[in-house]
C-alpha cells in the first residue's frame, strides 16, 4: 500500500495540493485526470519522492520497491540500452555492481569470499541469473530491436529512448509503478502490448495519461485531480466521466422523483459491470463497481468547451479529388501514388508510421507545400477549415489580445461583428471575463489550439481537416472535440494519436505509405484487426518502416 497523508503543497499564493488524504492498494490501476495545471505530474514528483510537500508524509508498506518511468531522455546516454533497463531495478543493479567489484579484486581476501557469496545469494533470490534475458524479452516486446541492445542510448532514435525508458520503468515486477504519459511517441502496436501488460499488472499502478483509450482498457480506478483535492472514484475514464455527466443532468433536473434518479444511477452501475467483463481488467474493474453505492457518484466541477461546428452550405458532391501525388523528403518518400476521392458524409481518418508524411500531406492539400507530382481539385462547394499541426504562423503578432487576434479571421460572409460577438466565440472556448484581453504572446499550448478551434468555428466550413487535434489539449477539451467531431454533418479528414478519437469518428480509413495508399471503408478498430490489411502494411512498408 501507499498512503497520503494530509499532504499540501503551494507555490507562493497558489495552492496546489490541499490536505489530500488518500490509500493506493494493490491489484488497482489509478488513472489520475485532471485539467492542464491541476497538478498531476507534480503529484506523481511527491510520491515518488521527488518533491517534498509543504505539510503531509507520503508512506509506503516497508520493503515495497517503487518504479518511476524516467522523464530525462538524457539521464543514461552513456549506458548500454540493455543496461539502462537493468539499472530500473537500483537494488539489484548495486548488487551486482558490489560482487563485480570484489571478483576484480586482485588481493581477494576470505572476507571477500563470504561477502559474495552473500550477493550471489540475494542476487538470484532478485532473479538475478534471468535479468539480461527478461530485460531483453520485455525491449523487444516494446519494438527496440536485439541488435540494439548493447548500442549506448545516446546512440539510439528519440523514439526508441522512449521506449528504453519504459521497459526500464516495467522491469523487475516493482511493487508500485509511476508513469506519466507512457504512449507519449508510442505507436498503436505498442500500446495495445503496454495496455496488455498493465491489464494484468498484480501490483499498484499510478498512471497520468491524456489517451482515453488507454485510461479505460487499464484503470480500476480514477483518482480526480480538482480544486486543489483528490478524490478517487471505482471504474475507468469513461463510467467517471458518464457517471458525472449524469448526476449533473440528474441536480439539474429538480422535478425528477429520488427514487428515479436513484434507479438510473444503478441502471447506469449494472450497464458497466456488465461490460466489464468483456474487458481486459474484467475482474478487478468488476468488484470494483460491486462495491459502489450510489452516493458515491458526484457531478463533475470541470467545464467542458463549447465545440459547435455549423456548415454556412452543405458540401456538393465534388468535394476532393486527388490524382498521384507524390512527396519525398531528403531523399525519403513519405508518399507515392496518393489517389482517392472525398465523398459526402465521409469521416476520413489518415494513418501512416511516418507522422511526416501526414502533416506534409495536409499541408500540400491546404496548398501551404508542394507535391513532387500528382495533383489535387477541390469542389467549388467546399468552405474549409483546417487545423495545422504547427501553429506558431497564426500567433506572430505577439501583442495582440484574443479578442483582436480572432477579428483577423471573421470571414467575408459574416456581418455585425461586435464585441459581444467575438466573445461568444471565445467564451465557447472557456476565454471568459477579462481573459480575452490576454495576450497571445502569454498562451499556453493549449490555449493556442482552444483559439484555432474559435476560429475554424468562425468559418461555418462544411470540410475540417484536422492534424492531431488533441494535442496540448486537456481531458474535458478532447472529449468535447471528440464528441463534436462525431455530431458534425460535415466532411471530416483528420489524423490523431487519440485512439478514442479515431475509432469514434472515422467511418473510412486511408493510409499514406511509400508504396501507396490503403482505402477502407471500415472502422479504425476493424481496420488493425483485418489481417488482409496486416499483411498488406507488412508489404507496403517493407524495409521502409521506419523505427
Amino acid at each position: 500500500m501507499i498512503s497520503v497523508k494530509n499532504v499540501t503543497l503551494s507555490f507562493g499564493k497558489r495552492v496546489l495540493f490541499d490536505e489530500v488524504n488518500l490509500n493506493f492498494t494493490k491489484g488497482n490501476c489509478y488513472g489520475v485526470i485532471g485539467a492542464n495545471g491541476a497538478g498531476k505530474s507534480t503529484f506523481l514528483k511527491i510520491l515518488s519522492g521527488e518533491i517534498e510537500p509543504n505539510k503531509g508524509t507520503v508512506e509506503i508498506t516497508p520493503g515495497e520497491r517503487m518504479s518511476v518511468l524516467s522523464q530525462n531522455h538524457f539521464g543514461f546516454d552513456e549506458v548500454t540500452v540493455l543496461n539502462a533497463v537493468l539499472m530500473g531495478n537500483k537494488k539489484l543493479w548495486q548488487i551486482a555492481a558490489e560482487r563485480d567489484a570484489i571478483y576484480a579484486k586482485e588481493d581477494f581476501t576470505e572476507e571477500d569470499g563470504m561477502r559474495a557469496g552473500e550477493l550471489e545469494a540475494e542476487y538470484g533470490e532478485m532473479g538475478g541469473y534471468t535479468a539480461e534475458s527478461d530485460a531483453g524479452v520485455l525491449l523487444s516486446d516494446l519494438g527496440v530491436k536485439e541488435e540494439l541492445h548493447s548500442t549506448l542510448m545516446k546512440d539510439i532514435a528519440g523514439s526508441l529512448k522512449v521506449r528504453v525508458l519504459l521497459a526500464q520503468a516495467l522491469f523487475g515486477n516493482p511493487d508500485i509503478l509511476l508513469l506519466d504519459e507512457p504512449t507519449n511517441d508510442l505507436d498503436v502496436e505498442t500500446i495495445g502490448w503496454l495496455e496488455n501488460f498493465l491489464a494484468d499488472y498484480e501490483n499498484i499502478v499510478i498512471v497520468v495519461s491524456h489517451d482515453r483509450h488507454f485510461l479505460d482498457a487499464v484503470c480500476t480506478h480514477v483518482a480526480d485531480v480538482d480544486r486543489a483535492k483528490i478524490q478517487i472514484f471505482s471504474g475507468n475514464y469513461t463510467f467517471w466521466y458518464e457517471s458525472s455527466q449524469l448526476m449533473a443532468r440528474q441536480i439539474a433536473d429538480k422535478n425528477k422523483k429520488m427514487e428515479d434518479k436513484r434507479k438510473d444511477l444503478l441502471d447506469f452501475i449494472a450497464r458497466f459491470s456488465a461490460n466489464a467483463s468483456k474487458s481486459k481488467q474484467a475482474t478487478s474493474r468488476k468488484k470494483a463497481l460491486e462495491k459502489l453505492v450510489v452516493e458515491d457518484i458526484q457531478p463533475s466541477n470541470r467545464k467542458y468547451p463549447g465545440i459547435i461546428f455549423k456548415q454556412q452550405r452543405e458540401v456538393g458532391n465534388q468535394i476532393l479529388n486527388v490524382e498521384k501525388l507524390e512527396k519525398l523528403v531528403d531523399g525519403r518518400k513519405l508518399f507515392t501514388d496518393v489517389t482517392f476521392s472525398v465523398n459526402k458524409n465521409d469521416k476520413i481518418a489518415f494513418l501512416s508510421k511516418d507522422h511526416l508524411a501526414l502533416t506534409t500531406f495536409f499541408e500540400i492539400i491546404n496548398n501551404e507545400a508542394q507535391a513532387d507530382s500528382g495533383k489535387y481539385e477541390w469542389g467549388t462547394t467546399v468552405t474549409s477549415a483546417y487545423l495545422p499541426n504547427d501553429n506558431a504562423a497564426f500567433f506572430t503578432n505577439k501583442d495582440l489580445n484574443l479578442m483582436d487576434w480572432l477579428r483577423q479571421y471573421v470571414p467575408p460572409h459574416v456581418t455585425d461583428v461586435d464585441e459581444p460577438f467575438l466573445r461568444g466565440f471565445l467564451g465557447k472556448m472557456l476565454f471568459g471575463g477579462d481573459e480575452i484581453m490576454k495576450k497571445t504572446s502569454v498562451l499556453s499550448g493549449g490555449e493556442k489550439v482552444r483559439c484555432m478551434t474559435s476560429r475554424m468555428m468562425l468559418q461555418d466550413p462544411n470540410v475540417l481537416i484536422l492534424d492531431e487535434p488533441t494535442n496540448h489539449l486537456d481531458l474535458e477539451s478532447i472529449q468535447s472535440f471528440n464528441e463534436s467531431m462525431i455530431n458534425y454533418k460535415g466532411v471530416v479528414l483528420f489524423t490523431t494519436h487519440d485512439h478514442t478519437f479515431m475509432q469514434s469518428v472515422a467511418n473510412r480509413i486511408i493510409e499514406l505509405t511509400p508504396k501507396g495508399i490503403i482505402d477502407r471503408l471500415m472502422t479504425f478498430d476493424e481496420y488493425l484487426a483485418d489481417e488482409r490489411v496486416k499483411a498488406l502494411r507488412e508489404e507496403m512498408y517493407g524495409t521502409a518502416v521506419l523505427a
